[in-house]
């Protein structure tokens, strides 16, 4: 049975992510140029297929052009407008 990575505030979190790229003007190509990855790489952290540690999340953020607290306070944000 396939464990279902899928939460609200998982959501809520890659939406964010897809959201900060696009603001940035970047494809996702963009992004795993800039972080020497396949665009795989890109498509799968957004789409949910997998998930991120906090190293990757910095090394995104930093190739999206945004501080992580930046993006963390966006983050903290919405869930706390969500009530999570």
């Amino acid at each position: 049975m396939k464990k279902n990575l899928y939460t609200q505030r998982q959501r809520i979190l890659l939406d964010l992510l897809r959201e900060t790229r696009k603001e940035a003007g970047l494809r996702q190509d963009d992004v795993a140029e800039r972080l020497g990855r396949p665009q795989s790489f890109v498509s799968k952290y957004e789409s949910g297929e997998r998930r991120l540690d906090i190293l990757e999340l910095y090394d995104i953020c930093k190739a999206m052009g945004l501080p992580l607290n930046d993006f963390i306070e966006k983050l903290q944000a919405i869930l706390l407008e969500n009530k999570y």
